[in-house]
């Protein structure tokens, strides 16, 4: 079993998310005032991180490498070049992948574990960002569209690897063949199942809403991306709550 706590699960979301706003900003076709956004809001994520560390379980690489993600993301704030956004996310991995050691014994756990959180903080933060770049099509209408199928694409392309992750012994199989009990005879694995099936659905309904030409298509995807997002969380930390 995988030990599942908030402050591992808050720095794998600011990590991914403060990855995918360097994804996004690579090109320089955004806005310095996207990178300010996302940087403040990751950093306030990871704060939150390091909080629920300090009150059940200090976990020191992962932790101080979640308080240093917070002073680079804020110290690159309005930095204008895309560079200074991959040091605060590959910091944040050093930290998930300690938190990933630290959560199991046994070689097969850890491993298992490495792949759950690594894969799982780029897909929180690929589903987050898509949101979040939806949005700021408002501040910013002349943005092109393949910024966000681009963003799109990127959590369709990782929800297959969450997905055999999160089935890798011991994983969701367990629930339906019976060996694992979530609890409620079963009922949270078929919750599991519509959410990622439902996470994939919205996100090619997404897809297909882009290639409408009126400026409502983007608003349009944006709200189905906020579906996704509580999809995606139910994707990822349901599993692993069951697991735990």
């Amino acid at each position: 079993m995988i030990r599942l706590d908030a402050a591992t699960v808050l720095l794998q979301w600011a990590t991914g998310g403060l990855f995918f706003l360097w994804f996004t900003t690579r090109r320089h076709e955004i806005g310095a005032g996207y990178g300010w956004l996302l940087r403040g809001s990751y950093a306030v994520i990871a704060v939150g991180g390091v909080a629920a560390a300090i009150a059940v379980d200090f976990v020191p690489v992962r932790d101080i490498a979640a308080v240093t993600l917070v002073v680079v993301a804020l110290a690159t704030l309005r930095r204008k070049n895309p560079v200074w956004d991959l040091p605060a996310p590959l910091i944040g991995l050093v930290g998930i992948i300690a938190a990933a050691f630290d959560s199991t014994s046994g070689t097969s756990d850890t491993i298992v574990s490495l792949l759950r959180i690594v894969i799982g903080a780029a897909f929180l933060g690929a589903v987050s960002d898509t949101m979040l770049l939806g949005h700021w099509y408002l501040v910013q209408p002349g943005l092109p569209r393949k910024l966000l199928n681009e963003m799109v694409n990127a959590t369709l392309w990782i929800l297959p690897f969450e997905t055999v992750a999160l089935l890798l012994p011991t994983g969701m199989i367990s629930v339906f063949n019976g060996s694992v009990d979530d609890g409620w005879n079963g009922t949270l694995g078929w919750f599991w199942i519509a959410c990622v099936v439902t996470t994939g659905a919205l996100g090619f309904v997404t897809k297909a809403a882009l290639k409408e030409r009126s400026y409502a298509a983007v608003m349009a995807a944006t709200g189905l991306m906020y579906l996704a997002i509580l999809t995606a969380f139910g994707t990822d930390l349901v599993a692993r709550a069951v697991l735990a």
